[in-house]
């Protein structure tokens, strides 16, 4: 018995975005890194005990100053948020949408792994004789997964309903899907779609102790690739009803309920999410002449993608990966999928695949054909951009222009 696919929605416009990344602050320096095929990734500095591998690192993160109305927030993770928050003019465009629609009538959906958790682990650092935080130390609403999302609506003095989604690297994009149920429900006017994760020695470690993390940069579908650099991002979007020149045409979420880490070797439930994304847009994938891909460059995710992307789409699609550029940012990687999908379809600018030096021949020749190192200028109409997380919970976004 098959599924009944969902029905197709109105698209939902994206009126304004912000990101920082490792490539640099503001959407331009995304650009200018993709455009170039350049690699933002440096050498593992900042962890406390050395790990030998290279890391997408936000330039500027620590000399970053939050406003003294904000200062009890303070830690890696909220100057990051701030720093994004201030880039490309977002903080001018949702203040405007505030004003617009009252700030009862404006939410927050914010997709993270850790949030604060790298306060939370400075905090254990310091225990006290007893066992307990430092004084200094002890804020209750820093050391909770929701923590970044009562920053950022402290922060943009929003009052509307407010959401954090911690589903691993498909958080932020499923923070598209939220919003545009908001919207339709009519529970929102607009809404602020977030994605933040900073550094962390719980998740670079993690990681490592499950044996994904390179000791050189990823090589996401390369012959060669050996595993993921952990980055970090911040990034943002505006979602309103009406048109604009980005806008959502659909979403799709689904769990493979096969393994905690590894994703089902069919790939079965990443297929189900694209066919309810494509569902919802009214589309098929021959449409989809643009697609961002999750890749990480860990041997099976890798694998299980190129399968899906050889079956479901047309010969000559552009497809790319672009954590080769700013490593793999975990809860926000969705967003900043999204906005590498913004600059596909606004500026014609279809990123390459940084770090790629020669496509696994095992991944099979129709998806060698499909997959770009290179970048391309050339305009695109509809764009795709995959997100799959621990535990199989996976997430697409289909884009459009108006």
């Amino acid at each position: 018995m098959h599924p009944v696919p969902p029905a197709r929605i109105t698209p939902v416009a994206v009126t304004a975005h912000g990101l920082a990344s490792a490539a640099g602050i503001g959407l331009p320096a995304l650009a200018q890194a993709l455009g170039a095929s350049h690699s933002a990734l440096v050498p593992n500095d900042w962890s406390r005990v050395p790990l030998p591998c290279w890391i997408g690192r936000v330039p500027g993160v620590e000399a970053a100053a939050l406003p003294p109305a904000l200062a009890d927030w303070d830690c890696r993770a909220t100057r990051l948020a701030w720093l994004g928050l201030q880039a490309d003019g977002f903080l001018d465009a949702a203040g405007r949408a505030r004003a617009r629609h009252g700030a009862a009538r404006l939410g927050l959906v914010l997709g993270t792994s850790a949030s604060t958790l790298g306060a939370t682990e400075a905090a254990y650092r310091r225990l006290e004789p007893d066992g307990g935080f430092a004084p200094a130390l002890r804020r209750t609403p820093l050391n909770t997964v929701h923590a970044l999302a009562g920053f950022v609506q402290q922060a943009l003095a929003i009052e509307g309903p407010c959401l954090t989604v911690s589903t691993a690297c498909s958080s932020s994009a499923k923070a598209f899907a939220v919003a545009e149920r908001w919207l339709r429900l009519r529970l929102a006017d607009a809404v602020v779609v977030a994605g933040v994760d900073a550094l962390c020695e719980s998740l670079l470690f993690g990681f490592a102790a499950l044996q994904l993390v390179a000791a050189e940069p990823c090589r996401p579908f390369d012959a060669g690739r050996c595993g993921l650099s952990v980055g970090e991002a911040a990034g943002y979007a505006l979602v309103e009803r009406g048109e604009a020149e980005f806008m959502l045409l659909g979403h799709g979420e689904s769990n493979d309920a096969h393994h905690m880490s590894s994703p089902h070797p069919q790939g079965r439930g990443a297929e189900r999410a694209l066919d309810a994304a494509l569902a919802r847009a009214g589309l098929a994938a021959e449409a989809v002449d643009h697609l961002g891909l999750h890749g990480t460059a860990s041997a099976s995710n890798d694998e299980v993608e190129a399968a899906l992307v050889a079956r479901r789409y047309r010969a000559d699609v552009h497809a790319s990966a672009t954590k080769g550029c700013t490593g793999h940012a975990m809860g926000a990687a969705g967003i900043v999928g999204a906005l590498a999908c913004r600059l596909a379809l606004c500026d014609g600018l279809q990123a390459g695949t940084p770090g790629c030096r020669r496509v696994d021949p095992a991944l099979g020749a129709a998806f060698g054909a499909q997959l770009r190192r290179e970048p391309r200028r050339a305009p695109a109409r509809v764009a795709a951009s995959h997100s799959f997380g621990f535990g199989g919970n996976n997430a697409v976004l289909v884009f459009g222009r108006a």
